[in-house]
């Protein structure tokens, strides 16, 4: 943090774990009994997957909850200028909206799925208020270890390498990826299960690779990828590649 940075409010990326509320820490727990604003993203019309896990333990309360409303999420592909075009700002001004809390001395908890530092909507507020502001980023489980453990999957043998792919990468730096690595985890599957599953098959990968749909959560869904005969993934999917490495 600038050492001349105002001290104020707290701001807080709180790591909730993979969506079983179970999972998640201590120290996420005390933060959100505690925090003066709880912040959650959200689609239009929805709350959003963070404030759910939170609901466990805390129940909502209107004059503490701030929702985040994409103006986009997958309507758009991230790549297209447009998507940035309307997701910048919408960073711009989520940021500012809570310096104004942080200054006048509140409290404010980031809810994050996971780990905020991973593959997160968080990290686009950290890096704009962090250096204003006094900051803790609390780690979470990873869907990914969640997935993994819940599949009955080690991902990781002795020396194996592990890959973590988006989906959203073409089809042919996909495969690239692929063969030339011992394991991989493919995350924000959703409608690029079919190139995912083609790409699969062309790096040699496909008969070991496994499903994991809503990993940990209470609509969990595991199976072999090749049993997976559809094309249809939601946003909280992935597909795990268990490596073969070392077996002592």
């Amino acid at each position: 943090m600038n050492p001349n940075s105002r001290i104020s409010g707290r701001f807080y990326g709180v790591g909730l774990g993979p969506g079983n509320p179970d999972y998640m820490t201590v120290r996420a727990l005390k933060i959100l009994q505690s925090a003066d604003r709880l912040v959650h993203f959200c689609r239009k019309g929805k709350r959003g997957h963070g404030r759910t896990i939170a609901d466990a333990v805390v129940a909502p309360d209107a004059a503490r909850e701030i929702a985040l409303v994409y103006p986009v999420t997958t309507e758009i592909e991230a790549r297209d200028p447009a998507y940035g075009s309307a997701i910048t700002p919408f960073y711009e001004e989520a940021a500012e909206n809570l310096a104004s809390e942080l200054e006048a001395g509140h409290s404010v908890a980031v809810l994050c799925e996971g780990d905020p530092f991973f593959y997160g909507s968080f990290m686009h507020l950290w890096r704009r208020l962090a250096p204003r502001f006094p900051t803790e980023v609390v780690p979470g489980v990873t869907g990914m270890s969640g997935s993994w453990t819940r599949a009955g999957v080690p991902i990781t043998w002795g020396d194996d390498v592990l890959t973590v792919c988006p989906a959203t990468l073409d089809h042919a730096a996909l495969v690239e990826r692929f063969r030339a690595t011992d394991a991989a985890v493919i995350m924000k599957l959703g409608r690029h299960l079919p190139k995912v599953r083609n790409a699969l098959k062309e790096a040699g990968l496909h008969d070991r690779a496994v499903y994991v749909e809503r990993g940990t959560m209470a609509d969990e869904f595991i199976c072999p990828l090749p049993d997976k005969t559809d094309d249809a993934a939601p946003y909280f999917a992935l597909i795990l590649v268990p490596g073969q490495g070392r077996r002592l």
